[in-house]
């Protein structure tokens, strides 16, 4: 373990001490949230994400550890195994290195460099490399032999030996196939015939890029034109001489003087070296764009996640539609379902003003608080009416309900799903939509961890990418999500609670069954009466369960209960009690934490506590704010160039962000227009669900594009200012970056990064 970890810590640039700390906690069964919240002391104040790429460097460690053991274990079976060989291989960092390594020996169907070897050629190559000057015909003539009874047999037979030699040099393959990667570029054409049914990819049609600075999304937007049939993708390795040369120094081959030699070398390259290499960088390629991807989409998912929550008020949701009409659902502080409806005000019934007067009375009724308007088909429709609705109460003397766009990505996945099912059985599957849309509203953790993440609508080619890593890495955001907020255990649903550390999908519905029949927990002790909840369970999730209005008012924060005695001893040297202490800031602020750190609780944990006793239960998500649409811009054609407009990011990707501004089709602000200093990572702008301004630089009505910027002082039509992206690279020819033509490049089908780029009009 010890030098697995100091392997972790130096790519972490952490202490060795600090990776074997936490990967014994992992081995104890402790979970992440529970260990960089409550274990800072033993990992030194690891964070979540360095535990969970402890986690999973330290699996493919050992992994290749036992790969090594094997292949030395099989060769050394073989009576081939020399020390230098071993030291080779046990000095390997990747799995790819000991493969190489392995190649030679690796069992394998007879090739014809074993049947030449068998028929005693290799003295022949043996010749022809020490006498380059020699005539190889002449040479071969005291070689042939059954199988190889003329001079080109022979000579074939002594080039497959050499070029074996070439593809099984481990070091040699090694170094090509990393030259190979580092200098060579990508380049694509269109298949002839296919231009019109591969139009999405058009701006590939005549493209090259060095494989290095291919971003994920453009990896795998080639990848998928490859595969669709519509084009044809080259790995163009450079200057071919060079890699002959590195073939040729390697064995010392007299090639100036032999052309035969010459010419084998080049058959070796491009039979064998270059192949495996091009296969190599696919593959590399293919694991940089789904990490890439998968980096994306946890960092919307996150954000989305922890979106700002609109609070415990009552919410009217309104899951736009023409022809099937506005679905509506009416929910109270705690997401419980008071009413439902469908009214018909738009096209072909336009029953506007009974519309307006059903949703008045319910919002009377109920004492609606927020109208939440999924941002679907006819949302800026219903937008309006939501507006008339809210204006027709405060003039009737009532408090005016805030109409709120909300996205209402996944609310169908969601409403026909069997949490759906069973939240609502006898609940139309449309009208649960709209509850989601409200519940979304609401409280956006507790709703979206019913939806599957694939379906919220944040990813970047998700159906691209390996499912079982997407899986994995997308749970982890959700568990971190839930666990940084912390849970209420009296309101949770089983699918929120089952994210919680330390409970699983079993005792998350125990936990439900058990508050459904003795009533609401009355302190986080009670817990230990829930069937299957154990001490391990308890000690890993009571931290993150919070029960408010409890006696112990400790219940209700983040203060884990084996800590609970520090609080007293804090208390106890103040004068005051856990009540008095809690919120009162002027003494909290006062406090050396190191006056209480003990051997089980150190100065990182009780610095904790005092932060969390200052502000207890604080949920770090930020404030509600929601985006005003301009009014009379409702569609891309109301939209021209100058125009401020306020509106909500949707996605972010790593060429720029798409921004809601009530139109139906999202815009892209490209990441050369975000900042008027380089950026290097949209995501240090902007964030999903964040509420921005910004300028319209360009309108394509015709194929629905929208060109923004975050920089309010740029001017359409002018010259792009310099600052934001990255350097223009060149993409046979064409300019590269920019307003609505630098994202052209971008387009590509499937996937909610798809949707996105169809919403903004590319794709189209």
């Amino acid at each position: 373990m010890t030098s697995l970890a100091a392997t972790i810590a130096t790519e972490l640039n952490v202490q060795p001490h600090q990776v074997e700390a936490a990967l014994k906690l992992l081995a104890e069964g402790n979970t992440v949230p529970f260990i960089s919240r409550y274990r800072k002391e033993a990992t030194g104040g690891l964070d979540d994400a360095q535990l969970r790429h402890i986690e999973e460097r330290h699996t493919y460690l050992v992994e290749l550890q036992e790969r090594k053991q094997t292949v030395i274990e099989a060769i050394e079976e073989q009576g081939k195994l020399d020390d230098e060989l071993k030291r080779d291989i046990l000095a390997a960092d990747t799995k790819a290195r000991v493969e190489d390594l392995y190649l030679p020996y690796k069992k394998r169907r007879k090739t014809k460099a074993d049947i030449a070897r068998e028929a005693g050629l290799e003295p022949l190559l043996d010749k022809l490399i020490s006498a380059p000057g020699t005539d190889p015909e002449a040479l071969a003539q005291d070689f042939l032999c059954e199988g190889f009874a003329e001079t080109k047999a022979a000579l074939d037979g002594a080039r497959a030996i050499l070029v074996d030699r070439f593809a099984t040099d481990a070091d040699l393959v090694g170094e090509v196939r990393e030259r190979l990667y580092t200098t060579g570029t990508m380049r694509s054409s269109v298949v002839e015939g296919k231009e019109a049914e591969g139009a999405k990819f058009k701006d590939y049609f005549e493209f090259n890029e060095p494989f290095e600075s291919l971003p994920s999304h453009r990896i795998l937007a080639l990848l998928r034109g490859e595969n669709e049939g519509v084009l044809s993708l080259d790995l163009d390795a450079g200057d071919e001489s060079i890699y002959q040369g590195m073939i040729a120094d390697r064995f010392e081959l007299p090639v100036d003087d032999s052309e035969w030699l010459a010419k084998a070398v080049k058959w070796g390259w491009r039979t064998k070296l270059q192949v495996s290499a091009n296969l190599d960088t696919r593959v590399r390629l293919k694991e940089k764009a789904e990490e890439g991807a998968l980096e994306v989409f946890k960092t919307n998912l996150r954000d989305v996640l922890l979106a700002a929550p609109a609070g415990q008020r009552a919410t009217l949701a309104l899951d736009p539609g023409y022809r099937n009409g506005v679905k509506c659902a009416v929910i109270d502080g705690t997401g419980k379902v008071l009413d439902t409806t469908i009214v018909y005000p738009h096209q072909p019934q336009n029953q506007w003003q009974q519309a307006v007067q059903t949703l008045s009375s319910l919002c009377a009724q109920h004492a609606v608080e927020l109208i939440a308007v999924g941002n679907g088909t006819a949302s800026r429709e219903s937008e309006k009416l939501a507006g008339e609705v809210a204006d027709l109460i405060a003039e009737a003397g009532g408090a005016r309900p805030t109409p709120v766009v909300v996205s209402e990505s996944g609310a169908s996945v969601y409403s026909a799903s069997e949490i759906a099912a069973e939240e609502f059985p006898d609940m139309d599957v449309s009208l649960r939509s709209a509850v989601s849309i409200a519940r979304r509203l609401q409280d956006p953790l507790a709703e979206l961890v019913k939806v599957d993440p694939k379906s919220i609508g944040v990813g970047q080619y998700q159906h691209d990418v390996n499912q079982a890593a997407l899986a994995r890495t997308l749970d982890a955001v959700v568990e971190d999500a839930v666990n940084s907020v912390g849970v209420d255990v009296n309101t949770a649903s089983a699918p929120l609670l089952e994210r919680v550390a330390g409970v699983n999908p079993t005792i998350a519905k125990n936990i439900v069954a058990y508050r459904d029949e003795h009533g609401s927990f009355a302190s986080r002790k009670e817990l230990g009466k829930v069937p299957r909840l154990g001490p391990k369970a308890f000690e890993q999730s009571a931290g993150f369960l919070r029960i408010q209005g409890a006696a112990d008012p400790l219940d209700a924060s983040a203060v884990h209960p084996e800590a609970y005695p520090v609080v007293k001893r804090i208390a106890a040297s103040t004068g005051l009690d856990t009540k008095g202490l809690i919120g009162n800031s002027a003494v909290l602020t006062k406090l050396r934490p190191a006056d209480f750190a003990d051997e089980t609780f150190g100065v990182p944990t009780v610095t904790d506590i005092i932060a969390e006793l200052d502000k207890p239960g604080r949920d770090p998500r930020p404030e509600f704010k929601t985006a005003t649409f301009k009014e009379g811009v409702n569609k891309v054609s109301d939209l021209t160039p100058g125009m401020i407009l306020e509106g909500t990011v949707t996605n972010v990707a790593a060429f720029g962000a798409f921004v809601d501004v009530g139109v139906h089709q999202d815009g892209l602000v490209h990441v050369s227009a975000m900042s008027h200093k380089y950026v290097n990572d949209p995501h240090d702008v902007v964030r999903s669900g964040e509420v921005v301004k910004v300028k319209v630089m360009d309108v394509d009505v015709e194929r629905q594009r929208i060109g923004l910027s975050l920089r309010l002082d740029d001017e359409p039509g002018q010259e792009r200012k310099s600052g934001g992206g990255k350097p223009s690279q060149s993409r046979g020819g064409k300019r590269r970056g920019g307003g609505r033509r630098g994202v052209e490049k971008q387009k590509a089908p499937g996937g909610s990064m798809a949707d996105a780029l169809k919403r903004a009009g590319f794709g189209k």
